[in-house]
Parts: structure tokens; C-alpha cells; sequence
């Protein structure tokens, strides 16, 4: 097929990569301006148009998809189809039927749950224990389009959203590539979603980041598990910032050390577990019962061993996070 592709992030190359693997050929990619990113803020491209133009694909960076230049420029393509992975702006009707066959998009969840602009976070910080990618046939409104392919993926007790983000890249290549077979057999019927079923996965932020200790351990944990590595769970240690990262709900030492405090008398947020080299990590109470960490980033430093950090700074059993 011809295909127009739009996307923006890591999660859309393996999409992008599997269309010209498996011979359709990408007339066109369309993704987001360069924007600064990263600590020194430079501006650089989109992971998708740095495939893109690695693999000597025509690329497109408009601030807005729409206007009569624009628009002249998608139909001079003559784009068979357009997919769309992650791309980052909700398409008009006009750009939407466009093409011959029109507009699909690869979303990470099996709609209608989760729709927007964070699905992979929130399966996990909800405690969801499986997720998945749908096909859809695209809408104006968000993510409210026909199914038309769903591929199911567990989620594990210790997955990350950035883990869960590469596997789910990978089924989502896949799922797209049976999606555009079956369509082009005439073997793909669209269901109309369930919209009373609908839920919603807002975009995450530094402030949904933080920390409760209040909320039950388990929460705790998926929170925190959800938001690694952006924006990163935080919390304050007196008065500072601290990110905490790969958490756990039993220690993996059980023997009891000078370095720890009955957990019992502890209050949320209070520090129960504190020494390095033992594989304990530190170790925190929640509203209900004790989180342990495997790792911390302090203010103006890199993400580090939990060890690294209580070798260094340290902190005593009975510091109180907020």
C-alpha cells in the first residue's frame, strides 16, 4: 500500500520501520517540529523523522496539519492510506479522508479504555494487569474511532511504563501489519466501541507525579513504577526533591538490621529501612504497609543505585519523607 505516515515519538518507529520492511511504501512521514528536549535543552528532531530521514523518506514538520498548502502537499503524495502512531495533534475531518482507504491509528490499549494521550502510564499506575494495542479507524473525537484489531499484553508486577512502552512499540508494529493484510483482503470488519466503557489516560505531569504516602503500599508502587523515567515519581527529603524509582513491596532480605525501624510505629512517608549493600534497598511506609526502592535521583544528578546514594548522602530510619 501507499501509506502516509504520521508519528512523533520512539513508540511510533518500530511502526514506521516494520511498513517498509514488510514492502509498503511510505510516500510520505509527518511528525512534530524540532523542539528542545533533553537536560541541555538543545533542539533536535523527533525520533521518527531521524528514521525517517535515515531511511531517505520525504518528511513533513507543519506546526498545524491543516491549511491549503498543506493540504496540496498530502494529496500530491496521493497517500493510499495514512497511519497514525503517537503523532500528537488530533486530525480534521479534511486530513482524516484524504486518502482512498482513509485513516487509522495504532493506540497502546485495548480501547475503549484508556484513551489519550497517556494509556501506557495509567494501565499500570491503576494496577491493570493487562493492556494492549488497538487498531482503529480514526474520529475526531479522541480515540473514538471503530476497532478494527486488538492485540492483548500482560503486564508484570515489576514493569515499568518505560519497559511496557518498548514491548508494546513492538506488538503495535505487528498488530498494524496484520490490520493492513486483513484490509487489504477484505477480511476486517470495524466494531463500533462501547463509549459508557470509556475511560480516559490524561497526559502525565511532574504534579500527578508526587508521591502520597498516605495511599496504600501497592498504589505507591504502581504510581511510581507508572511515571519512571518522565516525569519520575518525587517526594521531598527535608525540603528537597528526590525521585524514587523501581519499587517493590517485600524486601528481598528479610533479617532485620541496626539500619532498620519497626515498621509498625512508623508513620506514612517515614523512612523504616536504610542500609546499603544489603539488597534491601530503602525502605518506606506507605499508608498501609512498607515500599522499598531499588533507586533515587537527588536534585541535579543522575538516576543512581540506592547503595551509591546512602553511601554518599545517607539517610537515618526515621526521616520523614513529605
Amino acid at each position: 500500500m501507499r501509506v502516509l505516515f504520521w508519528g512523533t515519538p520512539d513508540f511510533a518507529v518500530p511502526s514506521l520501520r516494520a511498513l517498509g520492511e514488510e514492502g509498503h511504501q511510505v510516500v510520505g512521514v509527518v511528525t512534530q517540529p524540532d523542539r528542545p528536549a533533553g537536560r541541555g535543552r538543545q533542539v533536535r528532531p523527533s525520533p521518527v523523522k531521524e528514521f525517517a530521514l535515515s531511511e531517505g523518506l520525504q518528511v513533513f514538520t507543519p506546526e498545524k496539519p491543516r491549511g491549503e498548502s498543506f493540504m496540496d502537499s498530502m494529496r500530491a503524495l496521493d497517500p493510499e492510506i495514512s497511519v497514525v502512531v503517537a503523532y500528537g495533534h488530533i486530525l480534521v475531518r479534511e486530513v482524516l479522508d484524504l486518502p482512498e482507504r482513509g485513516s487509522i491509528n495504532v493506540h497502546a490499549s485495548l480501547l475503549p479504555e484508556l484513551r489519550g494521550a497517556a494509556p501506557i502510564h495509567w494501565a499500570i499506575a491503576r494496577g491493570h494487569e493487562v493492556t494492549g494495542v488497538t487498531i482503529m479507524r480514526m474520529a475526531e473525537a479522541m480515540d473514538a474511532g471503530p476497532i478494527l484489531h486488538t492485540v492483548e499484553e500482560p503486564i508484570g508486577p515489576r514493569d515499568t511504563s518505560t519497559e511496557l512502552t518498548a514491548r508494546l512499540s513492538g506488538v503495535g508494529a505487528q498488530a498494524l501489519l496484520e490490520a493492513l493484510t486483513l484490509l487489504e483482503l477484505g477480511d476486517l470488519p470495524e466494531v463500533e466501541q462501547d463509549h459508557d466503557r470509556a475511560t480516559y489516560a490524561p497526559k502525565v505531569s511532574r504534579a500527578l507525579a508526587r508521591i502520597d504516602w498516605a495511599a496504600p503500599a501497592r498504589t505507591v508502587a504502581d504510581l511510581v513504577r507508572a511515571m519512571d523515567a518522565v516525569p519520575g515519581s518525587w517526594t521531598t527529603l527535608d525540603g528537597a526533591p528526590l525521585k524514587l524509582f523501581r519499587p517493590w513491596l517485600e524486601p528481598h532480605d528479610e533479617g532485620a538490621s541496626e539500619f532498620a525501624a519497626p515498621a509498625g510505629e512508623a508513620a506514612p512517608g517515614t523512612v523504616i529501612d536504610a542500609e546499603g549493600g544489603t539488597g534491601r534497598g530503602l525502605g518506606v511506609m506507605a499508608g498501609d504497609g512498607p515500599v522499598w526502592f531499588a533507586e533515587v535521583q537527588p536534585p541535579g544528578k543522575r538516576r543512581m543505585e540506592v547503595d551509591a546514594w546512602l553511601a554518599g548522602r545517607g539517610v537515618e530510619p526515621g526521616a520523614h519523607l513529605e
